[in-house]
């Protein structure tokens, strides 16, 4: 009789928020995790002695049902009570956005208020499907049937000009939607940005930013980010807390090599893992909460999957487009025209900035000009660096994973340079103050993540890659085609970000 019920590979935070739930439900689990720490991309990493930065810098839209599902206040959650300024730093001026927008003309302002209201009524009435396993295409059971119901009349509930609304600027690219709204060039980067950031857009790109957009903006926090006590890790921390006070075992350092398959007269069906040190283990179940790619074709193999489910699993759009800049500082940096660097900075003078980058990465170059998102989390915790010095972390976009040439040691010198640059030029002393400069590339998040293509989200959030098609059909109810083998992570519905969503979703399909 196999030791556990289910195993889950891989302790990012759908992992164990899946185990957390599935072991509340009376289930003898077994997270297996490759690194050394819980958390996946949110989980602590030491860059440089003293100095700490996991690869998630912030959280947007951890649902606060989760965290009250699995009692994370009692396992050290503690999240901020205020959520960062979003800043738009220009070459010209710079662009706040707290409770309203400032450094912006009055018409913008005005504006603004009234964009904001708009798509939170939007993103409000989608949240309820994002915590819904998406129906099967062609089923035609009650349930099925009755989500989709839910969802119509959730939008109908908008009205007649509403509805019209969403159904026109849902797959519109971000730059036709800020431009019908705004004339700053600088509100307009920035509002861009967390419609793109993590998959393979642009502002002109024509297919689902605003709907990830809308995506963001769930929850309590209305899509603005936030730094927990403890940074990101904090949250993985009471994660991993919580999963094992609910009964299930966690354990490090232990690679799975391969996801066992019986095959008999019967059929296939998933029966454990094999780790790379040879370890079997058996389960009822297998679960990965790691990226679909590497789950199926490299852990399972394509010998035990029919050719069209491979082919489609293959054509996954997961190439990383985000590398990460970390900045060990003697002293806080000194951003010019910002007061106290307690926000999430976007250097972008305008859209066209940002597609210029876009156009070269995907050519396969790395632009010169780059854009970036930058937070100094040291200043919301203290614990992530030494007294009196501090850490910046910032999302670079547009670092193809796949570079012309490779990722060559004077390829890495060359992207770190005119990150820094970049940041020199809004922070005139910061070079001064570094003590360590560490860049990822989307290839190195692969290696360190065990993430294909070191895409954050593991796989685009695009039209073709969401809801009943993520991450295909035939596997987007977390089930695959394999009996006994499902799917966690944040190539499954609704997609990534640190949310635990999909890990939600696939524990309450489990204990159906």
């Amino acid at each position: 009789m196999p030791q556990y019920d289910s195993i889950i590979i891989g302790a990012g935070h759908n992992g164990l928020t899946c185990a957390a739930y599935l072991a509340r439900g009376g289930q003898r689990v077994l997270v297996l995790e490759a690194g050394r720490s819980p958390g996946g991309m949110a989980a602590d990493r030491e860059f440089h002695p003293g100095f700490h930065a996991p690869v998630a810098h912030s959280i947007c839209h951890f649902p606060g049902r989760i965290a009250q599902d699995l009692d994370l206040a009692r396992h050290g959650f503690a999240p901020a009570s205020k959520p960062m300024p979003l800043i738009g730093v220009g070459e010209d001026g710079r662009v706040v956005i707290d409770d309203d927008a400032t450094g912006v003309s009055d018409d913008d302002a005005a504006a603004y208020r009234d964009y904001l209201v708009l798509l939170q009524k939007f993103a409000r009435t989608l949240e309820p499907f994002w915590t819904q396993t998406i129906p099967r295409i062609g089923s035609d059971s009650f349930a099925d049937t009755w989500t989709f119901a839910k969802m119509g009349l959730g939008l109908r509930r908008l009205g007649k000009k509403d509805m019209g609304e969403f159904l026109r600027i849902a797959s519109l690219p971000m730059r036709d939607l800020v431009d019908e709204y705004f004339a700053d060039d600088v509100l307009k980067a920035m509002l861009c940005w967390d419609g793109l950031v993590g998959s393979k857009m642009a502002p002109r790109s024509p297919n689902s930013a605003v709907l990830a957009l809308l995506y963001r903006m769930s929850g309590d926090s209305g899509g603005r980010h936030v730094i927990p006590a403890g940074g990101v890790a904090g949250l993985a921390n009471a994660l991993a807390k919580a999963a094992r006070s609910a009964g299930a075992e966690i354990r490090y350092d232990s690679t799975v090599g391969r996801v066992l398959i019986d095959e008999s007269s019967a059929g296939l069906k998933a029966a454990g893992v094999r780790l790379a040190d040879g370890e079997v283990i058996e389960a009822g179940r297998t679960i990965s909460a790691t990226d679909p790619k590497r789950t199926l074709l490299n852990l399972v193999g394509v010998e035990h999957l029919d050719i069209g489910f491979t082919n489609r699993i293959r054509r996954i759009r997961s190439d990383g487009y985000v590398g990460k800049l970390h900045l060990a500082l003697d002293g806080r940096p000194d951003f010019t025209g910002i007061d106290h660097p307690n926000g999430r900075m976007i250097l972008a003078s305008s859209m066209d900035e940002i597609e210029f980058c876009y156009d070269d990465a995907k050519y396969g170059d790395c632009p010169d000009n780059l854009v970036m998102e930058a937070v100094v989390p040291s200043v919301h915790d203290d614990s992530l660096a030494p007294a009196g010095k501090h850490v910046l972390s910032a999302h670079v976009m547009y670092i193809p994973y796949d570079l012309n040439g490779g990722w060559t040691d004077e390829a890495r010198e060359r992207v770190t340079e005119s990150a820094v640059t970049k940041l020199a030029s809004v922070a005139p002393g910061i070079r001064e103050q570094i003590l360590h400069v560490e860049f990822l590339t989307p290839a190195d998040i692969e290696a360190q993540c065990h993430v294909s293509g070191g895409h954050w989200h593991h796989g685009d959030f695009a039209m073709d890659q969401v809801l009943m098609m993520r991450p295909t059909y035939e596997a987007a109810q977390h089930a695959t085609p394999i009996p006994g083998l499902f799917l966690c992570s944040a190539g499954c519905h609704p997609g990534g970000d640190i949310t635990g969503i999909a890990g939600h979703n696939a524990a309450r399909e489990i204990l159906r």
